[in-house]
């Protein structure tokens, strides 16, 4: 508060001292787990917005990290984490709560009759390790298949089978882990398609993948959309294909949907609109809307034959019945809320505001995605396709400033910056047209200078 004297700005001068005294204490005390946190203090979230200690609205293009897809903090969730508190948090992992039963048959009944057999754990590494447990005790096998840009987790196996970023300097993974090319139409993996694909890139990838083997198969693990890989789709015809080869070598196939399960993509599943149902699936982020909460989910044949074998994957947290309460709850929203068809309606609506953002900009090269799981490509020059990942860390650094959070993927595969645009299913129109403006601004801002 300034005094018509000039005096000293009291308000403004503690906030900036608890700023310096917080980012202190970060460096003092914190690992550094990513590159850089972003230099904001988040002090609250609520729909699509999250807010700083000062109170500055910032739009959540990411939904969080691409888990609170019903918004943060919303009010059915909230009130199943109260009603659990007073009910179980957590029990011993062999105790079976009402929430867990309940929350398994109510995704079962979403799923096809080959998907009836679930394990809830707590994250994405953790349901992708159980199920790569499950395919090398089913198969008797050790190799696993996976692309070349995958993010499948952190986690042992599950890092292993990562190839977006991540490996060097951690000494030997997983032996047996071999990789495919990802089918990316926009820049083809083999420099063999430009803006379609013919399968080659799956094709040679297998054969390639055949002369190292040692004969050992177990599974080919895959994200329907490689999203930390750049937001690629695969092309029609790619994973029956890649079903095909699996079953013709005796391997198993995971689908990791992370992130394009329950309504992300505009269905309940991805895997519903790729032509394929999997051996193994694996859910988390969507699942539990904010809260830690993963699935691996299998056939009743390759469960019982898992138990019979001794199958075997205890965690402090299996089964825990606080996150299953909170998964129920997404579920009922998701129906009651139609979100799945929102998705695919806002979706188509941020698609065409992006596409004309491409009209008038020519750094942006490709648009491409499903629903709300949108990806955008920054190119020097359309024609070269030249990466231009400086200019897309420019942009996600210029739209926090405006109030605009929105996620960049880059350096992966040949990729220049990738904007991953995933907004909370709940978002609005009106949000929607905020977000396009700030990202506009925020492009020609960065074009400028």
């Amino acid at each position: 508060m300034t005094n018509l004297q000039g005096g000293l700005n009291l308000q403004g001068d503690l906030q900036d001292e608890a700023r310096q005294d917080f980012w202190q204490t970060v460096d003092a005390h914190l690992i550094r787990y990513t590159s850089s946190f972003a230099p904001v203090i988040i002090q609250k979230a609520a729909g699509a917005y999250v807010y700083d200690r000062e109170g500055r609205a910032i739009l959540d293009f990411t939904s969080g990290q691409m888990c609170s897809t019903l918004g943060h903090n919303h009010p059915a969730i909230v009130a199943a984490i109260h009603k659990a508190c007073e009910e179980a948090i957590h029990l011993f992992s062999g105790m079976l709560s009402p929430a867990v039963v309940e929350l398994a048959a109510e995704l079962c009944a979403l799923l096809p009759p080959q998907l009836q057999k679930v394990l809830f754990l707590n994250t994405g590494s953790e349901s992708n390790e159980a199920a790569l447990r499950i395919a090398k005790l089913k198969t008797g096998g050790f190799e696993v298949i996976g692309f070349n840009t995958s993010w499948h987790g952190m986690t042992g196996a599950a890092s292993a089978s990562t190839y977006a970023a991540a490996r060097r300097g951690y000494g030997p993974s997983m032996p047996g882990t071999m990789a495919l090319p990802t089918p990316n139409c926009y820049r083809c993996p083999i420099q063999h398609c430009r803006d379609r694909c013919d399968l080659t890139c799956l094709e040679v990838g297998m054969k390639l993948v055949d002369s190292q083997s040692v004969g050992s198969y177990a599974a080919v693990i895959a994200e329907p959309i490689l999203s930390a890989g750049g937001m690629i789709v695969p092309p029609e015809g790619f994973f029956p294909r890649l079903k095909q080869l699996c079953e013709e070598r005796g391997m198993l196939l995971i689908l990791d949907e992370a992130q394009t399960a329950f309504g992300r993509v505009g269905s309940y599943f991805a895997f519903e609109q790729i032509g394929v149902v999997p051996d193994i699936l694996t859910l988390s982020k969507t699942l539990g809307g904010g809260l830690p909460l993963a699935a691996t989910v299998t056939s009743a044949e390759i469960e019982a034959d898992c138990y019979d074998k001794g199958f075997i994957f205890y965690t402090s947290h299996v089964s825990d019945p606080l996150p299953a309460a909170v998964g129920l709850a997404v579920l009922q929203v998701l129906a009651t809320a139609r979100l799945v068809d929102r998705a695919t309606e806002l979706g188509n609506y941020l698609k065409a505001g992006l596409q004309d953002l491409q009209k008038h900009h020519e750094a942006i090269g490709d648009i491409r995605g499903r629903g709300l799981l949108l990806g955008v490509e920054f190119v020097k020059d359309r024609d070269s396709r030249e990466p231009d990942e400086v200019l897309g860390i420019r942009v996600t650094q210029r739209c926090l400033e405006l109030g605009l959070n929105i996620n960049i993927v880059s350096g992966i595969g040949g990729m220049g910056g990738v904007l991953r645009i995933a907004p909370p299913l709940t978002i609005t129109r009106e949000e929607i047209d905020q977000g396009i403006e700030i990202l506009e601004r925020s492009l020609q801002d960065c074009q400028k200078s």
